[in-house]
This record gives C-alpha cells, structure tokens and sequence, in this order.
C-alpha cells in the first residue's frame, strides 16, 4: 500500500467544493497529503477542509473562480506560497447546467462551457507548470468526461471543451515527461452529483440514462477517488498522457 502512500505530498484541487473534486480532495488528505481545496463557495470548501482534516492532514481554503486567468495564478501563488510547493495538482472544476442541439445553441453558452471546463484547467497548468517542472516532479489530473471520448448529443460545448482538456492533457505529458511531470486525465461516466440530481433523482430518467451503461447504475462521486489517488501516487509512476475512463462500461460498446 505504499504505493499509493501520499505522506508529505502538497495536492491542489479545484473545484473542491462539493462532488467528485470533494471525494478527490478527502481521499487524497486520507492517504496523507496536505490540500489546497479551491473553489467559489466559501461555505462548500469550509465542509470539505472538515472533511479532509479529520484524518489528521493540513487543508487550506482558497475561494477563487478559475475561469479568470488571474484568480487562477493567484491561487497558485496562494498554495505554493502557504504549503511551500505543490506535487499533486487536481483540475477539477468544470460542469454543464444546460442541454441543448448544436443548431438551438447560443454563442455565448459555448463560450461560458470552454472557460469553465478547459480554459479553467489551461490558466491552472500556464501557472503552475514552471513550478512542478523546476521541481522535477509532480502529478497533474486533469478531470475531464467521456464526453470528451464519444460523440455527446445536446453536450456539443461540454464535450468539445473536455475533448480538448484531453488533447492538452496529452501534450502537456510529452512537454513535461523529460521533467519529471506526470500528466493524465480522469474521465468519469454518468456519476451522481448535486449538478445533475435532475436526471438521477428521478426515477425514470436516472434509469434511462445509465441504459446503456453495462453495469446499470450510475457512478458515485467517491468512485473516482480511487483512481485520482492511483494517479497522483507512484503506483502510477510510468503512466502519463493517458485518459483513464472510469464509466462502468459505458465506452466498451
């Protein structure tokens, strides 16, 4: 189990306020690390470092919205400066609060969706890149989607922004290999948050979106910790510029 061991390491998460960037945050404070937990809600990421601390790790609260290129390096500056460096860096924030066809789509709502799901994460990686390849070393997971693997009906803005968010995942682990900067992307399937409690919290639809999902349910938030720990630790040591899909056999058909 020392492989998975994050005793001493610094993690930074981004959208730590509730959901899967919780789990992530909790898991990863449970396996040793000390947490930066970023995001806009004050009051989300005051119960996640309740959450993390009780496990005995540090945790830090830094509210900001980085879908601002200056809120994001501020929120680096803010980790690296309190916790003195970062090794694990978590990009999380993301979402999409509405559904719609390509053709009914307005302009802005696809700006909106590229800010928050890939030029949230780019802002994040321009800021801290120096530091994690100064430092020879270092794990970035990108949060990105299935959406971003398949073709998304009525998610065109969301899926394209994870779609790129794995492209850049990708290039980033060739640039940073030589480094000693790890680089991959987490992609949950159909997983039950608070932003999508409309579909599973009814009966009906939650059945009907996970149909197609072999194994005939939806993913819980706490499922993705696992893996975003198994990323972060050295029991992944030689994994980089890999999308792990974590979908319940969504993509297998």
């Amino acid at each position: 189990m020392t492989l998975f061991d994050l005793t001493g390491k610094n993690a930074f998460i981004t959208g730590a306020s509730r959901g899967i960037g919780r789990a992530i945050a909790v898991a990863l404070a449970d396996a040793g690390a000390a947490v930066a937990l970023v995001a806009r809600s004050g009051d989300g990421l005051a119960e996640t470092a309740a959450q993390a601390t009780a496990s005995g790790a540090k945790a830090i609260v830094i509210q900001a919205d980085v879908t601002s290129q200056e809120e994001a390096a501020g929120a680096v500056g803010a980790a690296i400066e309190q916790l003195g460096h970062v090794d694990v860096v978590v990009n999380n924030a993301g979402g999409s609060n509405f559904t719609t066809d390509f053709l009914s789509l307005r302009l802005p709502g696809w700006d909106k969706l590229i800010r928050l799901n890939l030029d949230s994460a780019m802002y994040v990686c321009h800021a801290i890149g120096g530091h994690l390849t100064g430092r020879g070393q270092g794990s970035v997971i990108n949060v990105a989607s299935v959406a971003g693997v398949v073709g998304s009906p009525f998610l065109a803005p969301y899926g394209a922004a994870k779609a790129g968010l794995i492209s850049l995942t990708k290039t980033l682990a060739v640039e940073w290999a030589a480094h000693g900067v790890r680089v991959n992307a987490l992609c949950p399937g159909w997983t039950a948050t608070d932003l999508n409690r409309n579909l599973w919290g009814d009966e009906t639809a939650g059945k009907a979106t996970v149909a197609s999902v072999p194994m005939r349910r939806w993913g819980r938030a706490e499922e993705m910790a696992g893996p975003a720990v198994f990323l972060a630790s050295d029991a992944s040591s030689y994994l980089t510029g890999q999308a792990l899909v974590v979908d319940g056999g969504q993509t297998a058909i």
